[in-house]
């Protein structure tokens, strides 16, 4: 059954619905940067610095193998790159060649862009009370970061709500 405008949702279905509406809006910008959204999710995290797997892994919430393969391709892509871990001899880290970091920041910035305008019909002023509402959902259930405030985020960050 269909909601009527203006009449007010559950908490739940108001969610569930949002995420619907921002996961529509990320698959279109996944489909205009002909990626696939775990290669997007990739690229995002990969922003601020190198990654060993099991950190992308955990990151991404994805299995050691997914996450094997998901770099091969993108390493066959020209998007990333596996460079040695100073701390680890035996291991490597995941990091983002050139060409990477550039469909990156591209993709960030227009899907951040795209998401922003989706409460545009808010004051201002409810803007920023939902902005700081959804940040204290996000910190207080330890969202993994994904997309950052910025595409260029310190070293102590990574880039992706999304």
């Amino acid at each position: 059954m269909e909601e009527h405008a203006g009449e007010p949702m559950s908490m739940g279905t108001a969610l569930v619905r949002t995420a619907f509406l921002v996961d529509a809006v990320y698959a279109d910008s996944v489909r205009e940067f002909d990626l696939t959204m775990a290669q997007a999710q990739l690229l995002c995290v990969l922003i601020a610095r190198p990654f060993g797997m099991f950190e992308l892994a955990k990151t991404l919430n994805l299995a050691k193998s997914s996450i094997s393969g998901l770099v091969d391709r993108s390493e066959k892509n020209g998007l990333v790159r596996r460079e040695a871990d100073p701390a680890d001899g035996r291991a490597f880290r995941v990091a983002l060649t050139e060409k990477g970091a550039q469909l990156a920041e591209q993709f960030h910035d227009e899907t951040v862009k795209r998401v922003a305008e989706l409460p545009l019909g808010l004051s201002a002023a409810e803007q920023e009370v939902l902005a700081g509402l959804l940040s204290r959902v996000v910190v207080d259930n330890h969202v993994p970061v994904v997309f950052t405030d910025s595409g260029c985020p310190s070293a102590n960050q990574t880039c992706a709500e999304g």
